[in-house]
């Protein structure tokens, strides 16, 4: 490593609270493929662990905070651990920049593939569970998923109505709606502003802590408004 990912490390692990020698972690950052390479442990069996962490964290919050039933409550908690959802949460982290790849993988574009990303994150989620206890487990899960949380909460179902409006606005011959996001404000406190294009026209904006809830803000205006005018 050089010594601009050992910062990367040492960055990551103190945000995390775990050790940056912790082995664990670097297990947590090995892809498959650079294990396979180099003769070392791999992700997986962090992943299989994490998996089960961020699922029970984000379940626990939506039974305490929520009044839902069981259909509810499961539908949040599936959308706020969807891959793309762990992936961002990943990319917050700078997993992107810290995963180890084999050759292959690196040149065919690894570090942007939201599969390995999500399984990256929920390998270190189960690394800090395992190295420092189920509350720090706890804290870096709801940290770093409280955005995600947040929209899906206040939405249910926001996730599916992006696609299903997408899906609208190609069928009705408007074409592939278009997002454009500004961010606004400090690195440490960014707020992000999406404003989605349909057909070359506004058709709906939108503000959230992520560019990814933004634009999730953005679509259910645009729905919202979709349902306004076929009502009325």
């Amino acid at each position: 490593m050089g010594a601009g990912t050992d910062d990367g490390l040492t960055a990551l692990a103190d945000g995390l609270g775990i050790d940056a020698a912790d082995p664990l972690l670097m297990t947590a950052l090995t892809h498959t493929s650079f294990a396979a390479e180099h003769g070392v442990d791999s992700f997986e069996r962090l992943e299989f662990l994490g998996d089960a962490v961020v699922g029970l964290v984000i379940a626990e919050r939506g039974f305490r905070e929520l009044d839902l039933q069981e259909g509810g409550l499961a539908q949040i908690r599936q959308a706020t651990v969807a891959e793309p959802a762990l992936a961002e949460a990943a990319r917050g982290l700078g997993l992107d920049t810290l995963v180890r790849l084999g050759r292959g993988e690196e040149k065919s574009g690894g570090r942007d593939k939201d599969s390995i990303l999500s399984d990256a994150y929920e390998a270190v989620v189960a690394a800090v569970y395992l190295s420092c206890g189920m509350d720090a487990a706890r804290r870096v899960v709801l940290t770093t998923l409280a955005a995600r949380f947040a929209v899906e909460a206040s939405h249910p179902g926001a996730s599916d109505l992006k696609s299903r409006y997408q899906e609208w606005a190609e069928q009705s011959g408007r074409g592939t709606p278009v997002y454009e996001v500004e961010a606004t404000g400090p690195g440490h406190a960014q707020r992000f502003v999406a404003t989605v294009y349909v057909a070359g026209e506004v058709a709906g904006t939108g503000e959230g802590p992520s560019k990814k809830a933004a634009e999730l803000e953005a679509a259910t205006a645009a729905w919202q408004t979709r349902e306004g005018e076929h009502h009325a």
